[in-house]
């Protein structure tokens, strides 16, 4: 793991945590080879059941990082067009890929700053839960850019077209709690409790049998570009699946016997 970024297990959940205050944990290579290094093996990982990723200092994530850009010490930052194309697709984008493939539940704490990729790094997570001081800016125009990370794709689908378009074309910052009006945060907590609040979001959903909880993720994303028809077909093939499982039989004896269930994982 890159120490841009810490990994800090808590039973079933892990604490992940962009650690480059000076930079505002700017998508260097650094936070990117430690993002993708622990999503590549997310998944394989039968024992881990949710995801929080937030960050050290004083916010969040900066985006892309001005001085590598100016510089060109970033592969997408630098060389001919069609290298940076391959810069982004190795990089920034490796990080939104293994994000939307991803089974295990993600929950982002934001305090600070989410500017540019690190507006769409929050929103490559499924929740988001924000402190009062935490802002959020598509603001790439600002630096003469498009999202290159995928924003295009994630903002229309957690604040809607109109606001996504407002946001990327104005490039205003979005305080915290209009951002929680927008949808773009479902809740906010203040900031010395914002992690244990994400922490025991992530603890709760790991309760549940880990089986079914992935399932119910992947059904849930991939119904957004399914017909009814289609489904309520993956719907029917999932359920078949969880309910052969021992952890499915155990939470409905559990329920019945009103007692904590011991779930196992298969």
């Amino acid at each position: 793991m890159d120490d841009k970024v810490s990994i800090e297990r808590q039973g079933p959940v892990a604490l992940v945590t962009l650690n480059d205050p000076e930079t505002r944990n700017a998508l260097s290579p650094g936070v990117v080879r430690g993002l993708t290094t622990f999503l590549e093996g997310a998944n394989a990982d039968q024992t881990l059941g949710c995801i929080v990723l937030t960050a050290a200092g004083g916010g969040f994530c900066s985006g892309g990082n001005i001085k590598d850009m100016l510089e060109g010490t970033d592969p997408m930052y630098a060389g001919a067009p069609h290298e940076m194309q391959e810069g982004y697709r190795s990089g920034a984008q490796m990080i939104t890929r293994l994000f939307h493939a991803l089974d295990v539940p993600a929950i982002a704490a934001v305090h600070g700053a989410a500017i540019g990729a690190g507006c769409d790094l929050a929103c490559m997570c499924d929740i988001r839960i924000a402190s009062p001081d935490a802002k959020f800016a598509e603001s790439f125009l600002r630096v003469g850019l498009v999202s290159g990370d995928g924003g295009a794709w994630l903002l229309p689908r957690v604040i809607g077209m109109p606001r996504a378009l407002e946001m990327a074309l104005t490039c205003r910052l979005v305080e915290a709690a209009e951002a929680k009006e927008w949808g773009l945060v479902n809740h906010l907590a203040e900031r010395d409790r914002l992690v244990e609040t994400a922490l025991d979001m992530a603890r709760k959903i790991a309760s549940f049998p880990p089986r079914s909880v992935r399932l119910n993720k992947r059904l849930i994303m991939r119904s957004m570009n399914l017909t009814l028809d289609d489904c309520l077909e993956l719907s029917a093939s999932f359920q078949a699946i969880v309910q052969s499982t021992a952890d499915q039989k155990e939470a409905v004896a559990a329920l019945l016997e009103k007692r904590v269930p011991r779930f196992v994982g298969r």
